[in-house]
């Protein structure tokens, strides 16, 4: 169960970001709480305004909005998290995060965060294929990072293969699975 639960949702660049909104819907119905960043590249796919309508949150893109306290919002947010979920995760974005690169609001944000992070990647088969984004991947998740990672299907660009986000319902059992098993380590 979510009730009562902090949720904040990255989302990066890629086509599959209007998938967000459902993910947000979905989320709400189980009564989490879901706070929402996006990058600048994401923004180019969907509005923040339409992700602050679903959320009921104002959302961050740029790194002083001025939402909270300019100076600290990355870790305010950090620390209201109970999970964090990045959909869709990019190359762009996994790369940075398992390089310490925190040059935006979003990747500042998951430098500050200390609860269980999910990162579900979506990208052109050719990307997710790449050795550098998969040894990106690998040291996520050698570092604790839980992955849902990309289905094969129709990619944006015509074709088919290995990169398509995940199915929401699939990314929903892995934050309930998280969640769990956080309670489960607060419990103990």
């Amino acid at each position: 169960m979510l009730a009562g639960k902090n949720i904040l949702l990255g989302v990066s660049g890629g086509i599959a970001a209007y998938q967000a909104v459902d993910l947000i819907g979905m989320l709400r119905s189980r009564l989490a709480d879901v706070r929402v960043i996006m990058t600048k590249s994401a923004a180019q796919f969907i509005t923040p305004l339409m992700l602050e309508t679903v959320s009921q949150h104002p959302v961050s893109v740029e790194m002083f909005d001025g939402y909270y306290h300019p100076s600290i919002e990355h870790i305010t947010l950090g620390r209201m998290a109970d999970i964090v979920v990045l959909v869709p995760a990019t190359a762009n974005v996994i790369g940075k995060i398992a390089n310490g690169i925190a040059d935006d609001m979003l990747t500042t944000t998951i430098m500050a965060v200390k609860a269980p992070m999910i990162i579900c990647p979506a990208m052109n088969e050719s990307m997710w294929l790449n050795p550098i984004v998969q040894e990106n991947v690998a040291k996520l998740k050698r570092n604790g990072y839980l992955f849902v990672d990309p289905e094969y299907g129709e990619m944006a660009c015509g074709g088919e293969g290995w990169g398509r986000l995940a199915r929401l319902d699939k990314i929903v059992a892995a934050i309930l699975d998280a969640v769990k098993t956080s309670d489960r380590r607060v419990e103990q």
